[in-house]
């Protein structure tokens, strides 16, 4: 069999001369010996997201990796399979990656009162009465409250959960986990009282009382007292959880701040290959951790690969507990606060100078971004090949841009949370910061690349509303008309990278996943609609078809 050039093979080159050594190559081949794969996949439109991001029409796949890709005739010439799959003329991308979420906490969530999408507080109550009747454990727990999407939108009271629940413990979580309503019950059990105080929190009061309104480090505090799930249910809402993101077409996430201890959940449920998603854990920031990770380095398995740290510089915009430089636009007198001090950033960025693991912090507040570039930059000296990551990068001062490209920092950013907060971002930093957040043009030109999430479950798992948010930056009822800062919109290009090659490449991980080319791992999805030239109306209305991962068909 002759060798011939995967860049030749897609493109032709248009000359005479190409076309009949093609045609010869396939006389030849159909006279000799066929290649055999596991899976052939043709008469597909695929975009291989490569370096040139080329299409190609078909593609031969073996041992869960990608052999080769070319046309129609020129695989179906050289390779024979135990399966094929038609295509017909569908659009085949890379299986997306989920560069930010929470995968096993959004799974374990599961038993808790969702409250996503409610109007009201009134609404939420509702929600609360009707779970508690069938709620598994004494306590009531709920997530996903969002008092910005309210009539009225300053933090509900716990004074009607304590009516509704005096003998039973209620906490409720905000959509962005940077703040809760908590209820006296629970109050009494976490042994907090007017004068309890907390770094890197607040406990809210009104008047002198206690609200139940817990920011950021205080909701420690009761959190902690809430008794865990069975190590068996937490394995089952892995696997179901995995699903739903097939369907979006997910075959890969990065976990941010997750436990030792679900990080064994997670591999022994893997090893008996019931999650068959592929995961990149960053574990939760913790001293114990620091020095028995170090000491044995990363961990990999060919689905698992616990490479980084996740570590938090502040709390949420939502929730006024990012750290700005100047006061809050509609909270005089208030800037927000870091959740530890500084020294301890400069502490975690000094253990992992020299070691393989990845820094990677959350910063919302223009403050917060400023004080974990420069110590990042403190550590990295320079242009380098660490990519320790800023999580979200949100509010950035117009002096700062520049550390991202000076000294390598990886801007990883959720295109989402623009078009989710931009209703009400304007109001908490004013007309001028307002242009410095969510600058995601103006990141991805500073270190010429950088990874996209969706940050679920605070914002919904679809990579669809990821790359129609970063690239037409509306939402989903096309507001407003001409885009939200459209000056920072992503190409269609840069979206679909930052949704694949460069998701894995913020993992170290472009060399085995990512993109459609030989040696690859074979992970990819199907879907019914052409993401890079479609109508943007049509975008959020994209079907998955087949998701793939290693070959092997998950939906």
């Amino acid at each position: 069999m002759f060798p011939l050039s995967q860049n030749f093979i897609p493109r032709y080159q248009g000359g005479t001369f190409y076309f009949l050594l093609f045609t010869l190559f396939i006389s030849i081949s159909s006279c000799s010996h066929k290649t055999k794969v596991s899976l052939i996949v043709h008469h597909g439109i695929i975009y291989t997201v490569d370096s040139g991001f080329h299409k190609t029409y078909a593609m031969a796949i073996k041992d869960g990796k990608i052999v080769e890709t070319g046309p129609n005739e020129y695989i179906n010439a050289l390779y024979e399979a135990d399966s094929t799959i038609d295509a017909k003329n569908q659009y085949i991308f890379p299986g997306f990656i989920d560069a930010h979420c929470h995968f096993t906490g959004f799974a374990t969530d599961s038993w808790k009162c969702d409250l996503m999408g409610t109007n009201s507080f009134d609404e939420v109550l509702t929600k609360i009465i009707d779970y508690s009747k069938t709620a598994p454990a004494t306590w009531i727990y709920g997530h996903g409250w969002d008092q910005n999407d309210w009539a009225v939108k300053d933090f509900p009271n716990k004074q009607l959960l304590d009516s509704l629940f005096p003998d039973r413990p209620v906490f409720l979580k905000r959509i962005d986990g940077h703040a809760a309503l908590a209820n006296q019950k629970a109050i009494e059990i976490a042994g907090i009282n007017e004068k309890t105080t907390i770094r890197g929190g607040s406990i809210e009061l009104k008047e002198g009382k206690l609200t139940g309104i817990f920011i950021d480090n205080a909701m420690d505090l009761i959190e902690k007292n809430i008794p865990p799930i069975s190590d068996s249910l937490a394995k089952q809402y892995f696997v179901r959880l995995q699903h739903d993101c097939f369907e979006q077409g997910l075959t890969g996430v990065h976990d941010c701040g997750i436990s030792e201890h679900t990080v064994q959940l997670v591999d022994e449920v893997q090893r008996q290959g019931l999650l068959k998603m592929k995961i990149f854990a960053l574990l939760s920031d913790s001293t114990n951790y620091y020095e028995r990770w170090i000491k044995k380095g990363p961990y990999k398995t060919d689905r698992l690969h616990v490479g980084g740290f996740k570590l938090y510089a502040d709390g949420a915009l939502g929730s006024r507990g990012a750290c700005l430089l100047d006061d809050y636009t509609d909270k005089k007198d208030w800037k927000g606060f870091l959740l530890s001090d500084g020294s301890h950033f400069k502490e975690v960025a000094q253990k992992l100078i020299n070691t393989d693991f990845q820094m990677c912090t959350h910063a919302i507040g223009d403050s917060g971004n400023r004080i974990i570039l420069k110590t990042y930059a403190n550590y990295l000296k320079g242009v380098n090949d660490k990519r320790w990551r800023i999580e979200h990068a949100q509010v950035v001062n117009e002096n700062d841009f520049d550390f991202f490209k000076q000294f390598s920092i990886i801007p990883s950013v959720q295109p989402t949370h623009a078009t989710s907060d931009m209703y009400w971002a304007g109001d908490r930093l004013g007309s001028k910061r307002i242009q410095n957040a969510y600058a995601y043009q103006k990141l991805l030109q500073e270190n010429g690349w950088m990874p996209l999430g969706t940050d679920f479950p605070v914002e919904y798992i679809s990579p669809f509303k990821t790359f129609y948010a970063a690239v037409i930056r509306q939402d989903g009822n096309a507001y407003p008309k001409n885009g939200f800062q459209t000056e920072n919109a992503l190409t269609r290009e840069q979206a679909m990278r930052g949704m694949t090659i460069w998701a894995a490449k913020a993992a170290f991980e472009e060399k085995e996943k990512g993109n459609l080319e030989p040696g690859k791992s074979a992970d990819f999805i199907m879907i019914d609609n052409d993401l890079m030239n479609c109508d943007p109306q049509k975008i959020l209305k994209t079907k998955v078809l087949m998701t793939f991962i290693n070959g092997e068909r998950v939906y």
